[in-house]
């Protein structure tokens, strides 16, 4: 028995080690609480929707030491469509950023990190697109998702789709953090 504990012991931490367990970085927002809803500003104007379209301040820490990058995504994986909606992509965040300021996601506000890319969301565009699930619909969960990549820049441009910067993200990915939120109307 005593052996079989060792071995546990051991193996856990060469999960730590290797980077392969996650859990230390935190991905949090004055804005908006885990679990909670969406404030009016943050929801989408268009499509009946009448909110601020203005994405929240984002903070994180806990990055793992190797990171050459950030990359934050916004999904709704209860939206109607039978593969989700993409609210927001915004990937090449230099390594040195630990936040994103509130309407960073407004291409034109110049408030994006210098050198970071916003790329086409389900809204046709790049940028921010907030919350508008369908009218009477039950809650849908918005997955604000931080990634700490491995790599300094996706290559990519503001054309890419959420499907081929997911497969990026996912190809370099050291650690990720997701705070969820909900809306309904």
């Amino acid at each position: 028995m005593r052996g079989i504990g060792v071995i546990a012991v051991a193996f856990l931490g060469v999960l730590l080690l290797s980077g392969i367990a996650f859990g230390e970085l935190v991905l949090t927002s004055p804005q908006l609480q885990p679990g909670g809803h969406f404030k009016t500003a943050q929801v989408f104007f268009g499509f009946g929707c009448t909110g601020g379209n203005t994405s929240p301040a984002l903070h994180w820490e806990g990055a793992p030491k190797d990171t050459k990058s950030f990359a934050v995504t916004v999904y709704d994986p209860d939206a109607p469509t039978g593969s989700g909606w993409w609210h927001w992509l915004i990937f090449n965040i230099p390594a040195n950023v630990s936040h994103l300021p509130e309407n960073a996601g407004n291409p034109t506000s110049g408030l994006a990190p210098e050198g970071s890319i916003q790329s086409m969301t389900d809204f046709g565009k790049p940028g921010y697109g907030g919350a508008c699930p369908p009218v009477g619909d039950k809650p849908h969960q918005y997955q604000f998702t931080l990634f700490a990549l491995d790599i300094e820049k996706l290559p990519l441009d503001s054309h890419a789709t959420g499907a081929m910067v997911g497969f990026y993200l996912n190809q370099h990915v050291l650690a990720k953090a997701t705070l969820t939120v909900y809306y309904s109307r």
